[in-house]
């Protein structure tokens, strides 16, 4: 799972550094025309039967409910982080819109996602599915866990047909996606990392940065962090949560971030579980005094997705709650959701 420096959030006493999610709720009608796609007929027709559609007052009933339990619909659910966040919807008893937007070589095929059949769309197909998901299925929230190389692509998608999102990729023109979410009104939770807990942990350091600037000069920081061997770069969150330590008087070149990538390592050194060796995100923070006698150790580790995914249901239900609500700011972060309190486990 990348992990990226969170973009800075002015409040009251201090600067916060905060984590880009995206998620979005569909809302009003795209601005763009909707095109046909002569080519070939779409795979996606046949899935949902006529009479599920809301009609008349029942539509209305359900739009009104949305900002309480809004339809998810997860782009992209044939990845391991859009899959782990699709079964968290389904888990939390919310509705699984199923359509998922997918690249041009996966269309028509069905991923399950805890008993429901999700179904790829091919990219010329996603503004006839938008209409029909927007009838079908009011309130729907767009969540995206797709690839850096289409993450904007997605986004502007999203700004310009004012699609509601909570945005879990990182990559990207990070400043591009905030700019058109915010010139376009539309309503966006955008974060780098859905971990309410690490998010939690990153803002208390920020906040002790900001309180205690100097706090502690003079003294030492190592910082080991593990990931699953296909991650090259290191940790965005480790990054980020240095920065904050560089604030508090320490001296510490990013370079020397010890990354941990050999399996055997991990197990006997990080006491990763063998079973997690593809899928963990193990971080240490050691800071010593200059004579040796104080130690201090921060440490977060997480094994799996679901805490990320978790947290993404939680941005969603969030954003869902600030559209019913009609709230005035739009743009969002998991800060803002940490805040709002009211979230599940």
């Amino acid at each position: 799972l990348a992990e990226v420096p969170f973009p800075r959030l002015r409040t009251a006493h201090f600067h916060q550094v905060i984590p880009p999610a995206v998620l979005r709720v569909v809302g009003a009608r795209p601005m763009s025309a909707m095109h046909a796609v002569a080519s070939r007929p779409s795979a996606l027709s046949p899935l949902v039967p006529r009479t599920q559609r809301h009609a008349g007052a029942r539509r209305s009933s359900v739009a009104t409910q949305a900002s309480q339990k809004p339809p998810i619909m997860v782009n992209s659910c044939s990845g391991k982080m859009g899959h782990a966040a699709a079964e968290a919807a389904v888990r939390a008893g919310l509705t699984l819109v199923p359509f998922s937007y997918g690249g041009p070589t996966e269309s028509g095929r069905a991923v399950d996602v805890g008993g429901v059949q999700v179904t790829l769309v091919h990219p010329d197909e996603k503004l006839d599915v938008l209409h029909r998901v927007r009838e079908e299925y009011p309130g729907t929230v767009m969540v995206d866990y797709t690839l850096p190389s289409v993450v904007n692509g997605n986004a502007t998608f999203y700004s310009e047909n004012s699609v509601p999102f909570v945005m879990g990729t990182t990559g990207g023109d990070r400043d591009k996606i905030m700019r058109e979410a915010t010139e376009s009104g539309v309503y966006a939770v955008i974060a780098p990392n859905m971990g309410k807990q690490i998010v939690a942990l990153q803002t208390m350091l920020e906040l002790m940065a900001a309180q205690f600037p100097g706090c502690l000069s003079g003294y030492t920081l190592r910082v080991v962090e593990s990931h699953q061997a296909t991650k090259a770069d290191a940790s965005g969150t480790a990054i980020a949560n240095i920065h904050s330590f560089q604030r508090m008087g320490l001296e510490f070149d990013l370079s020397n971030i010890e990354l941990v990538r050999e399996a055997a390592e991990q197990i006997g050194r990080m006491q990763v579980p063998e079973d997690a060796l593809n899928g963990h995100a193990f971080h240490t923070y050691t800071v010593t005094s200059p004579d040796g006698s104080v130690t201090l150790e921060f440490k977060h580790n997480v094994v799996g997705r679901r805490v990320y995914a978790e947290g993404t249901v939680d941005a969603a239900l969030f954003l869902a709650s600030k559209i019913g609500e009609g709230a005035e700011k739009r743009l969002y972060n998991m800060v803002d959701v940490l805040s709002g309190g009211n979230m599940r486990s």
